[in-house]
Formats: C-alpha cells, structure tokens, sequence
C-alpha cells in the first residue's frame, strides 16, 4: 500500500471517530438504564457457534 493510501485510510479513520464520538457519551448513559436482555445476546452467539460447528464437521 502506497503512503498516500495510508494517509487517506488514517484521515478516514481520524474522521469517522470524530463523527461517532460525541454520541458515546448518551448512549453509554441510556445502556446504563436500559433493562439487560441477556436471552437476545446468547441466542444469536449461539446460532453462530452452531453454524461454525456445522460448517467443521460438514468439511471433514
């Protein structure tokens, strides 16, 4: 990768946290009150480590 590619990716990468940044703030507040739904965490963290298990022992 040229360096000029590298600048570019840096500015873009300088720019979008700068776009993102100042909604961390009211969103890490609003999670805080927020009730916990573990059950809408663990089912799709499951269903991807079924997919992997299945994509292993369809390969072998």
């Amino acid at each position: 990768m040229g360096t000029w590619e590298s600048l570019a990716l840096g500015a873009a990468a300088l720019l979008i946290i700068f776009w993102v940044f100042p909604g961390i703030k009211p969103a890490m507040e609003k999670a805080e009150k927020a009730e916990k739904d573990w059950k809408g965490l663990l089912i799709p963290i499951a269903g991807v480590v079924l997919f992997i298990l299945f994509l292993i022992t369809s390969v072998a």
